[in-house]
């Protein structure tokens, strides 16, 4: 699951930022500004703690005061809050999180649009600092920022998690069908009809008693599907027109097979996660363009098998072999998740995280997303027949994967810092005669720019010792099959003699890594993560693995999931 995780993030990460990166591609990634930004909140809130020293705390009291439209909550006036207003979305946040500043206009925004709409009356987003209003913090036990809580009608004991999009347009979506009056009651063949043909999706759930446990598992289901439309009906008129003969649900699509049927159980019950994984599986094309709208389907799939096709759009001979594989599609549906990607648009990073360049479409990848497993099929081959072999391969377990290299440098042993790629990683960093101390980093990581000079540094103090190389591997765009990176930079001892591979967890300082090398790769135990404990107050943030755009851990490591 966490590789599944990471390998999502990492790709929705890619993706996010190949949709905002300018061709010379001189914009900071995510990774870099987030760095910039968590070190400017923690100057910024030493500052602010200086002026609150000097000022004095304006007195809480129950009245309540806004900020772009977003209510200001403490513990005074929560509980006016909730009496005064049906629905309240309430975000509970860090001052000093990333992620938070990420969502401050967003949520601004939402908020803006429910204030300004009459249909929204009665739904109002407000906010709480977490770390001035702890007693609050407590009471809803807050663990990670920013954590988005529904309160309907006054109740404080149990509020709805958020689980839309956490887009302005998401939240209110998600607020209004929250808010709504329902799923609508389907009455006749002709309302039916109508309502069908009006959506480009549209679930119908036919039960014969509306009021059944199946029926309201169905209804429940529809707040979270914002981007369909929900039914419901029990006229045997409705169920003859659409041929359905027992209770069971139906999406009907204007793209592809145009419907898809969901039966209950033999007992007729209705399975709230198999009917969840239904919708989104058949709310999708049978081939996904790659896009960031798209993101949240493709990532939030049970298939964890993705089928890749790259093409320019702009070449008829490629555009005809996207048409031609559909047949392939149809044929593993529900075994492989095929999206394509069209190698004109701006996704440079993404097309080098699977080593695919301009001039190689068309050409095919397989990814596993729970083994991280990438499987090609070169260009020259790529046709209907070595999809459909690739594929069956794969699903069988006989395809062998493969892995990025870059080019070996012609001065990779030139300078104190011996360049490695995995072309030439197993020859220098499994070399039984040498002990080999290696950085892997991303080109983009805040992190692991601070620790460069130090790696030199440390490189320089030991370049007279033959037996110990001191060296550094893009790890975005090499990959070796034995090793798993899941955060940057990794720094690991490969020991002479084939010994285990040590992990350094230690300070990324000269004086501790100097004593880690002299002591043979051994780190002292009171030693390990002492500079990660000081350095926790820096403000540095991971996702967590829910994926959820929320903040958890503070760390002085920049994982894969920031990406």
């Amino acid at each position: 699951m966490r590789t599944h995780t990471l390998l999502s993030l990492t790709l929705l990460g890619l993706l996010l930022w190949a949709s905002c990166s300018r061709a010379d591609d001189t914009e900071p990634s995510q990774a870099e500004t987030q760095e910039d930004t968590s070190k400017e909140s923690t100057e910024e809130t030493s500052a602010e703690e200086e002026e609150t020293k000097k000022t004095p705390e304006k007195e809480k009291t129950t009245e309540i005061e806004e900020d772009t439209d977003v209510m200001i909550l403490h513990i005074n006036n929560f509980a006016r809050a909730l009496s005064e207003n049906q629905y309240l979305l309430v975000e509970f946040y860090a001052p000093w999180c990333g992620h938070c500043k990420k969502l401050e206009p967003v949520y601004a925004e939402a908020a803006g649009k429910l204030k300004e709409e009459e249909e929204a009356a009665g739904i109002r987003l407000a906010k709480v600092d977490v770390i001035e209003e702890k007693e609050l913090g407590d009471e809803f036990e807050i663990g990670s920022f920013p954590t988005l809580k529904l309160f309907i009608n006054g109740d404080r004991k149990q509020p709805l998690d958020f689980s839309g999009k956490r887009t302005a347009e998401g939240m209110v979506q998600w607020l209004k069908r929250r808010a709504g009056p329902g799923v609508p009651v389907l009455d006749s063949a002709d309302s039916a009809a109508q309502f069908i043909d009006s959506h480009n999706i549209t679930v119908v759930g036919f039960f014969d008693n509306l009021e059944s446990e199946e029926a309201k598992v169905f209804k429940e289901l529809a707040f979270d599907f914002t981007d369909s439309e929900f039914a419901v009906s029990a006229i045997p008129e409705v169920f003859q027109k659409y041929e359905v003969k027992a209770n069971s649900v139906v999406l009907f699509k204007k793209f592809d097979d145009g419907r898809a049927d969901f039966s209950l159980s033999e007992e007729g019950k209705l399975d709230k996660t198999n009917l969840t994984a239904f919708i989104k599986e058949n709310s999708m094309e049978l081939i996904i363009p790659f896009s960031q709208e798209n993101a949240d389907k493709i990532f939030g799939s049970s298939i964890k098998i993705h089928s890749l096709l790259f093409i320019n759009s702009s070449v008829k001979s490629q555009t005809a072999l996207l048409d031609e594989s559909r047949t392939i599609a149809k044929e593993f549906k529900g075994k492989m998740l095929f999206v394509v990607l069209d190698v004109t648009e701006a996704m440079t990073h993404v097309l080098n995280y699977f080593g695919v360049s301009e001039k190689d479409a068309p050409t095919a990848r397989i990814i596993n997303m729970e083994t991280g497993k990438k499987f090609n099929i070169d260009s020259g081959d790529l046709n209907i027949n070595s999809m459909r072999q690739l594929c069956l391969d794969v699903l069988e377990g006989t395809a062998k994967p493969y892995f990025k290299s870059e080019e070996i440098p012609e001065d990779w042993n030139k300078g104190p810092v011996k360049v490695l790629v995995a072309k030439n990683f197993e020859s220098v960093a499994l070399d039984p005669t040498k002990n080999v101390f290696v950085e892997f980093y991303a080109p983009w990581c805040g992190h692991c720019k601070s620790l460069d000079p130090i790696w030199v540094e440390l490189a320089e103090k030991y370049a007279d010792k033959d037996d110990l190389i001191i060296a550094k591997m893009d790890a975005t765009a090499n990959e070796v099959e034995s090793l798993s990176i899941e955060g940057f930079p990794t720094l690991k001892y490969f020991p002479a003699g084939g010994k285990e591979v040590v992990d350094y967890t230690g300070n990324r300082d000269l004086e501790t890594m100097s004593k880690f090398l002299d002591d043979g790769g051994v780190l002292p135990e009171e030693e390990v993560d002492d500079e990660e404990d000081e350095d926790d107050d820096e403000g540095e943030v991971i996702v967590d693995e829910e994926a959820d755009g929320s903040a958890e851990v503070p760390t002085n490591n920049t994982s894969k999931d920031e990406l």
